[in-house]
């Protein structure tokens, strides 16, 4: 489960676009926490920092404590505004945690016994659907990883979500259909396939005998 990571912040005295470029420029990065019924808080954030925490690839599903001047908040971060060129973080917003809050998060999907598992032994190839799963869940319960495993797996196993054991008080943000994660594709084509080419080929051949006539 997550850990929280621990922040430094100050307080921003100034808002607005030329106030923001000047806090860039003093190599720190401007923020906002909002949420949980309480008034916004503009702050700025040390860029090392930011920076560090960007390139963990976590960084949308991690905890933060954010100490404002001895003042502490737990929060996620919802947005990163990231420069199109440099690609350095421009502007964060942070969601602050309340009681009770339940955040969506995308968890990177992970595969068990890949040298195991059956279809891939016998050449077939994991196309995974998937990468991320988009979950609900409490911020204290956000998992690093899902993990599948594979070790039953044949050629032509397709992976719902509905076989995804998910940990306690984790669920699917999407519930309106139990859509694929993974399967076990065949590195050739399967006879359902060739049985429909040979059709296709066929129709085509009685068409072009019909246009000759």
């Amino acid at each position: 489960m997550s850990e929280f990571v621990e922040l430094k912040a100050s307080v921003r005295e100034r808002v607005g676009k030329g106030a923001a470029r000047a806090e860039r420029r003093e190599g720190l990065v401007p923020a906002v926490i909002y949420g949980d019924n309480k008034a916004p808080e503009a702050i700025t954030l040390p860029y090392k920092e930011v920076y560090k925490q960007l390139h963990t690839g976590q960084f949308l599903a991690t905890v933060f404590e954010i100490d404002v001047n001895g003042k502490k908040s737990q929060v996620l971060a919802r947005d990163c505004q990231v420069h199109p060129v440099k690609d350095f973080p421009m502007h964060v917003d942070f969601l602050r945690i309340g009681k009770g809050t339940k955040v969506s998060v995308s968890v990177a999907v992970s595969f068990l016994n890949e040298d195991t598992c059956p279809g891939l032994k016998k050449g077939g190839a994991l196309n995974v659907v998937r990468h991320e799963l988009e979950l609900t869940c409490a911020p204290n319960a956000i998992p690093e990883v899902i993990e599948i495993d594979l070790a039953e797996a044949d050629i032509g196993s397709s992976i719902h979500i509905s076989d995804v054991t998910l940990p306690e008080g984790v669920t699917s943000t999407i519930t309106d259909r139990d859509f694929t994660v993974a399967t076990i594709a065949s590195s050739g084509p399967t006879e359902a396939e060739e049985d429909a080419t040979e059709a296709d080929e066929a129709e085509e051949g009685d068409g072009e005998e019909a246009a000759s006539e």
